[in-house]
């Protein structure tokens, strides 16, 4: 049976017996959800890789000390200790007073482009990408979380209120709330979300 399709359970296992390349695989298998997550929060394409490789050397301390109790959840846990390490950072950066306003550098969204997509239209949906995340930005940090989590990360409500550790209606108000709220930005600011 190939790795790619064991459960990450079994893949855990695996790795704790000895074959790391059970430990690739969940890396592979992750690593666009877990660094999406960590750019989009930092902003930062340096500073998302250095946390990216700490939360994986992070993961393989936990497993191999045997802090990781499967519940089905890898993705959640790989994602907590990674919004635990952009605290971390954060934190030590406001400690040393050395936060500044264009600290974020350029704000990239990661956007599936359509590879038949002429120049124009790849420019269109990169400006409408860039226009959503602005706003998304704007959210109060609670609803800007939801969304990050459910539209980028694609965790479901259910791992999103276990995440946040809120009920599963509250993250419901919450990404409520965040639409509610974003189609007031675009109808304020007049933006057009799509091609014309």
């Amino acid at each position: 049976m190939k790795n790619y399709n064991l459960t990450d359970y079994e893949l855990v296992n695996q790795y704790l017996k000895g074959e790391c390349t059970s430990l690739e695989e969940l890396i592979n298998r992750h690593q666009s959800r877990v660094y999406t997550y960590i750019f989009l929060m930092v902003k930062d394409q340096h500073l998302a890789e250095d946390i990216f490789q700490d939360t994986f050397i992070k993961v393989i301390k936990s497993l191999r000390e045997g802090k990781y109790r499967d519940d089905g959840k890898f993705l959640s846990w790989v994602i907590r200790i990674a919004h635990n390490l952009i605290i971390d950072h954060f934190r030590k950066k406001k400690k040393m007073n050395m936060l500044s306003q264009d600290d974020y550098g350029s704000d990239f969204l990661f956007t599936r482009g359509n590879e038949s997509a002429n120049v124009e239209e790849g420019y269109v949906q990169t400006q409408i990408s860039k226009d959503i995340r602005t706003l998304i930005d704007e959210l109060p940090a609670d609803q800007r979380e939801v969304v990050i989590l459910r539209h980028y990360i694609g965790l479901s409500f259910k791992e999103i209120a276990d995440f946040t550790n809120v009920s599963i209606n509250t993250a419901l108000g919450r990404m409520r709330y965040a639409l509610i709220n974003l189609r007031k930005l675009i109808k304020e600011r007049n933006i057009c979300l799509s091609f014309q």
